[in-house]
């Protein structure tokens, strides 16, 4: 076939690498006119890189890119789109790969997705990690061990609907090998256009997110509910029970429907998590930072409880296991001052959860707020600093004005400019606090216009840190 590899980043390079090795020609098409792409690859860069797409057989989208700009361009073109996401899951009923389990949700997706991983690597069984978390999901298949009957769909381009093959797969579900799993973090990105469900769904707490993407909150809870729509009634939905978006997306398909932070899952009760009256550990134990990370300890038990009551193994992951990179990420503490970097949060939610990870009548916070617009609203987030123990606010990036106006209207005055660089914004942050005090990167915003990604905002955060007298 003559494929179409639409944006050349991480996902598109190994959809690119998966379909050239199965022999089809590639042409690599990205807005960027100067992207690099491998010598002899077919490559078309630039402004007009999704123009007359219909001369392609298929075309692979990345996860960033939307669906509807892909149509404006090319009206009728719909049934050649796929993504690598999609990919993933049709070679997977082809070959019969039926423990999958997916975890989507606002946030807490990676840090719940690899408790679940390390769960059950623990209890013994082999765990394929990957998804929006770091690996490709089309990079697992290779490591993936196929079941028992891979008849199912030989070729890697069919025109069977994917529900077809989810209705294959759950009819051959006890011929797959069972110490074998796939563990997907998936985004409201990956979802939009997903084509099936995994064994076990689970859904983390849902609130407005990505508005500079989706065209409006209900496309992006829709995009959510794809991870469940096509589940049958054998497989399983896992829940937030205290958040009713995530119980309405949990429900979009015909799966047994378990809640966490509830019975029967797992839940706290008298600063224990529990799960079928059976103790795992107490949440004073957790090396996890702050009571949110509870509610993602609780769906990881739920979820790896569905395969594994191996309760030595989940105990030992939840009292060992720190957290990922970028997440309330302690860096270092100098002259009594703690920084930590939280700079994977990139919403008003996630900062006042980072916020309320440090209530202490004990601890004042300096905290660094601020980047770039992705459609959120700041006023919660105001109200949750002055009803805190922050001491000071720095304000940076270009929605510095808007939570500025925020505060003022919550009745916090106690901020001022962080900087223009990750040197002055450090500097300031450290003029500002005393002995005792948390310096928090958690900012609440996207970080585009004054760095790369998030990842590169923690990097020059935690390097400038590093670098303090």
């Amino acid at each position: 076939m003559k494929v179409a590899i639409l944006g050349y980043d991480m996902e598109g390079k190994a959809s690119a690498n998966y379909f050239s090795n199965l022999g089809h020609d590639i042409t690599i098409c990205d807005r960027d006119a100067q992207k690099i792409v491998p010598e002899g690859v077919e490559a078309c860069l630039g402004d007009g890189y999704l123009d007359n797409l219909d001369r392609f057989d298929l075309l692979v989208r990345t996860p960033g890119l939307r669906p509807s700009l892909i149509l404006d361009k090319n009206p009728g073109i719909g049934p050649k789109i796929t993504s690598g996401t999609n990919e993933f899951f049709r070679q997977c009923a082809a070959r019969n790969i039926q423990n999958i389990i997916g975890v989507t949700g606002t946030k807490g997706k990676g840090t719940t997705t690899t408790l679940i991983a390390k769960m059950l690597e623990a209890s013994g069984h082999i765990v394929h990690l990957g998804g929006n978390i770091g690996v490709p999901a089309l990079e697992l298949l290779p490591n993936i061990h196929p079941g028992a009957r891979s008849d199912a769909v030989t070729n890697s381009r069919t025109d069977a609907r994917m529900d077809t093959l989810t209705e294959a797969h759950s009819d051959a579900r006890s011929d797959a090998r069972s110490d074998e799993w796939v563990v997907l973090e998936l985004s409201s990105f990956q979802l939009t256009d997903l084509q099936a469900s995994p064994h076990i769904a689970v859904c983390l707490m849902v609130a407005p997110e990505h508005q500079d993407w989706h065209t409006d909150i209900e496309e992006y809870y829709t995009a959510k509910e794809q991870l469940f729509a096509r589940q049958l009634p054998g497989d399983i939905a896992i829940y937030y029970h205290e958040n009713n978006t995530s119980k309405r997306i949990a429900r979009a398909g015909q799966s047994r429907k378990i809640p966490y932070y509830h019975v029967p899952g797992a839940e706290v009760t008298d600063g224990s998590i529990v799960i079928e009256s059976q103790l795992i550990c107490k949440t004073s134990e957790l090396k996890l930072l702050g009571a949110h990370n509870w509610q993602n300890a609780c769906a990881a038990v739920t979820a790896a409880w569905q395969v594994t009551q191996d309760i030595e193994a989940i105990r030992s992951v939840l009292t060992s296991f720190s957290g990922l990179e970028h997440r309330l990420e302690f860096v270092r503490e100098i002259n009594g001052v703690k920084y930590y970097d939280d700079s994977f949060g990139t919403t008003p939610e996630t900062a006042i959860v980072a916020l309320q990870a440090f209530a202490h009548p004990k601890v004042a916070i300096i905290a660094i707020l601020g980047g770039s617009d992705k459609g959120a609203s700041y006023e919660e987030l105001a109200a949750a600093v002055k009803a805190s123990n922050v001491r000071k606010v720095l304000l940076i990036g270009d929605q510095a004005g808007r939570i500025q106006a925020a505060l003022d209207e919550a009745g916090y005055r106690n901020y001022g400019p962080g900087g223009n660089t990750m040197a002055e914004i450090v500097a300031n942050a450290a003029q500002s606090a005393e002995a005792g005090d948390i310096v928090l990167l958690s900012t609440g915003c996207a970080s585009f216009g004054m760095f790369r990604n998030y990842k590169d905002r923690g990097n020059q955060f935690k390097q400038t840190v590093a670098q303090l007298a």
